[in-house]
């Protein structure tokens, strides 16, 4: 009984100490905070306009909210209505798909697809420049569900999946 003890207790020690030895070799990855340079202060953001064909009248104006309070929330701007703002960040719901079959199961279809496309506008007038970028995402849904059920059930997470996608894009290096 005491020789188990004593590989217990030695198997007890081991096991941390050759984790900790495994994790040692391995690379981590991080992501970085919002990079803003220290001379940026100030942001205005423009409501995102839905020019899609097919309008979910609910998104433009959460999509649009969303942005604001991410950005003012995790990073130092200060929000502004003016045109000198040393940010300015536009976008435009281009495309807004929810007819996509992408799952057929005993000859019919058991899966469909949302397809929301956000141009964006974003310029920096203390450098004088003017990024342009797309950002587009699927969400799948049952095909059980009707088209309104589909979007209700998928607002939310359309418009934080976005709203980190452009965040990201703006403010963070990758």
């Amino acid at each position: 009984m005491i020789l188990m003890n004593k590989h217990f207790s030695k198997t007890i020690f081991l096991v941390p100490f050759i984790g900790l030895m495994l994790l040692a070799g391995c690379k981590v990855y991080s992501f970085k905070d919002a990079v803003i340079p220290s001379d940026v202060k100030t942001v205005k953001i423009g409501f995102f306009e839905n020019r899609a064909r097919y309008v979910n009248p609910q998104l433009a104006p959460k999509l649009t909210d969303k942005i604001q309070v991410k950005i003012t929330s995790n990073t130092k701007l200060t929000r502004t209505n003016n045109d000198d703002a040393h940010y300015i960040i536009n976008g435009t719901i281009t495309n807004y798909d929810p007819s996509q079959t992408v799952g057929v199961t005993n000859q019919q279809a058991s899966t469909n697809r949302l397809t929301v496309t956000v141009h964006v506008i974003f310029k920096k007038t203390l450098d004088n420049k003017v990024e342009e970028f797309d950002v587009s995402r699927s969400f799948d849904y049952s095909a059980n569900l009707s088209l309104e059920q589909a979007q209700s059930q998928l607002l939310d997470e359309v418009v934080r999946t976005l709203t980190d996608e452009i965040f990201n894009r703006i403010f963070s290096n990758w």
